[in-house]
C-alpha cells in the first residue's frame, strides 16, 4: 500500500522521466527526413511525412490503450490488489493487440481512405503505400506496447517507461541508418526499422513487468472476462477515445483554417505550433503524472492524498508553465530565425510569436485537469467538457476569424484552452467530494 502522504518531489520524480522520454520522441522525426531527405526524391521525403501523419492520428486515436490502463492500474495499486492491476494491463494488452490485427486486416481500405483525404501526389501516394503496407504490421505491437507504458505509469516506475521510449527511439534510428544509408531500402526500410524496434521494445517491456505479473494469484481467465470489468473498461476507453477525437478534430481544423489563408500563414503557424508542442512535452509529463498520483490516491480512498496530489501537481505545473512562457518571450524571435530562412514567414511568424509565448500558462490547467480527470476515471465528465469545449472553439472561431483573421485563429485556439479547463474545473469539486 502507498503511504498516506505524497511530496512534491514524489511528483517530480514520476514526471521527469516522461518529461524526458517526450523529449526523445522528436528525434525520430528528424532522423527519418533526414535520411530521406538526402536520398534526393522529393517524393520519398512527402511519403514519409504522409505515412507519419497516417499512424499518429491511428496510435493517437487509440491513446485510450495508454490513459485507461494507467488510470485502472493506479487505482488497483491504491487499493492495495495487485492482481487487479495485471488484470487491467492483460486486458489492455489482449485489446490493443486484438485492435492492430484488424487493422492489418483493413488496411487497403485505410490506405484508400487516407489518401482520399490527405492530398499527394501519384508519386508520393505510391512511396507512402509502400512505407504503409509495412508499417501497419507493427500496429499489434505499436498498440499492446501502449498497455505495457500504461501499466508501468499506473504504477509510477516512470524511469522503465524512459528506458523503453530511448530502446525504442535509439533502436528504430540506429536501423533508420543501416537500412536506408547502408542497404538503401528507402522508405520500406524507415517502415521495417519501426516495426522491428515496436517489436523489440514489446518484448523487453515485456520482460521487465514479467516478474510483476507473477506475484500476485495465478490468473483466473474468468475474474479477467468478468462482466463488469470489462464493462468498466469499454466505458472508460469509450469517453477516452471520444474525448481524443475531439481533440485530434480541434487541432486538425486549426491546421485546416491556417492553410485557407494562404501558404505565408500556414507555414508560420506551423512553427508557432512548434513552440505549443515543445510546451506539451513537459506539461503532458505532470499531466500524465497526474493520472498515476490522483489514480492512487481515489483506489486507497484517501482524500488527503487526493487533495495534496491535486495541489502539488499544479503548483509544478504552474511553475513550468511560467518559465516556459519567460523562455519564449526571451528567445522566440531567436529560435524563428533559426526554424525559417524565408523572410516572409519569418516577419508573419514574429506577429504571431505573442500567442506561442502565452500558450504554456493558458494551457497549463486544462492538461492538468486532463490527468486528474483520468486518474479518477471521471471519463464521463471530461468527454462531456471536451465536447463542450470544441463547441466553444468552433463558436469563437466562427466569430473572431472573419473579425481578426490568424489572430482570431490563435484566439479561439486559446479559448478552446480555457473552456476546457473551465468545463472540468465545473466537475471538479463533484470528484472531490466522491472522495470524502
Amino acid at each position: 500500500m502507498p503511504s498516506t502522504e505524497i511530496s512534491r518531489r514524489q511528483i517530480f520524480n514520476v514526471a521527469w522521466p516522461i518529461i524526458l522520454a517526450n523529449l526523445s520522441t522528436p528525434l525520430l522525426g528528424l532522423v527519418d527526413t533526414a535520411v530521406i531527405g538526402n536520398l534526393g526524391e522529393a517524393s520519398l521525403l512527402g511519403a514519409i511525412a504522409l505515412g507519419a501523419v497516417i499512424f499518429s492520428f491511428i496510435y493517437w486515436g487509440f491513446g485510450f490503450l495508454r490513459m485507461g490502463t494507467t488510470a485502472l492500474v493506479a487505482q488497483a495499486i491504491g487499493a492495495d490488489q495487485p492482481d487487479d492491476a495485471r488484470d487491467v494491463f492483460l486486458r489492455a494488452a489482449l485489446l490493443g493487440t486484438g485492435i492492430g490485427l484488424v487493422l492489418m486486416v483493413l488496411q487497403t481500405p485505410i490506405a484508400s481512405g487516407a489518401f482520399q483525404m490527405l492530398d499527394g501526389s501519384n508519386a508520393v501516394e505510391q512511396a507512402a503505400d509502400r512505407y504503409f503496407s509495412i508499417r501497419i504490421m507493427g500496429a499489434p505491437f505499436s498498440l499492446a506496447l501502449l498497455a505495457v507504458m500504461g501499466y508501468l505509469l499506473g504504477l509510477q516506475a516512470t524511469r522503465m517507461v524512459l528506458i523503453l521510449n530511448l530502446i525504442l527511439n535509439g533502436l528504430n534510428i540506429t536501423l533508420d541508418l543501416v537500412f536506408v544509408l547502408l542497404l538503401g531500402w528507402d522508405v520500406e526500410g524507415v517502415a521495417l526499422a519501426t516495426v522491428i524496434s515496436e517489436l523489440t521494445t514489446l518484448a523487453i517491456g515485456l520482460l521487465i513487468i514479467l516478474p510483476r505479473l507473477r506475484k500476485p494469484g495465478a490468473i483466473s481467465l474468468r475474474k479477467l472476462a468478468s462482466p463488469g470489468a470489462l464493462t468498466r473498461m469499454f466505458s472508460v476507453n469509450r469517453d477516452i477515445m471520444i474525448r481524443t477525437l475531439c481533440l485530434i478534430f480541434a487541432f486538425a481544423w486549426f491546421t485546416n483554417q491556417g492553410a485557407s489563408q494562404g501558404d505565408i500563414i500556414l507555414a508560420a503557424n506551423a512553427i508557432l505550433m512548434q513552440f505549443v508542442s515543445f510546451a506539451a512535452f513537459f506539461l503532458d509529463g505532470f499531466a500524465i503524472a497526474a493520472e498515476s498520483v490522483v489514480g492512487i490516491a481515489v483506489g486507497s480512498r484517501n482524500s488527503a492524498r487526493l487533495n495534496q496530489s491535486i495541489r502539488y501537481v499544479f503548483e509544478m505545473g504552474l511553475i513550468t508553465s511560467v518559465i516556459l512562457s519567460c523562455l519564449y518571450w526571451l528567445l522566440g524571435a531567436d529560435v524563428v530565425s533559426l526554424l525559417t530562412n524565408v523572410e516572409p514567414v519569418r516577419q508573419a511568424t514574429e506577429v504571431f510569436l505573442w500567442w506561442a509565448i502565452a500558450s504554456p500558462i493558458v494551457s497549463v490547467s486544462c492538461y492538468l485537469l486532463d490527468g486528474i480527470f483520468i486518474g479518477a476515471t471521471r471519463t464521463p465528465e471530461m468527454r462531456n467538457a471536451m465536447i463542450i469545449s470544441l463547441i466553444a472553439f468552433l463558436g469563437l472561431w466562427w466569430l473572431a476569424v472573419p473579425m481578426f483573421g490568424n489572430h482570431g485563429l490563435w484566439l479561439a485556439l486559446h479559448g478552446y484552452f480555457i473552456a476546457r479547463a473551465l468545463s472540468l474545473s465545473y466537475y471538479l469539486p463533484g470528484l472531490m467530494r466522491q472522495q470524502r
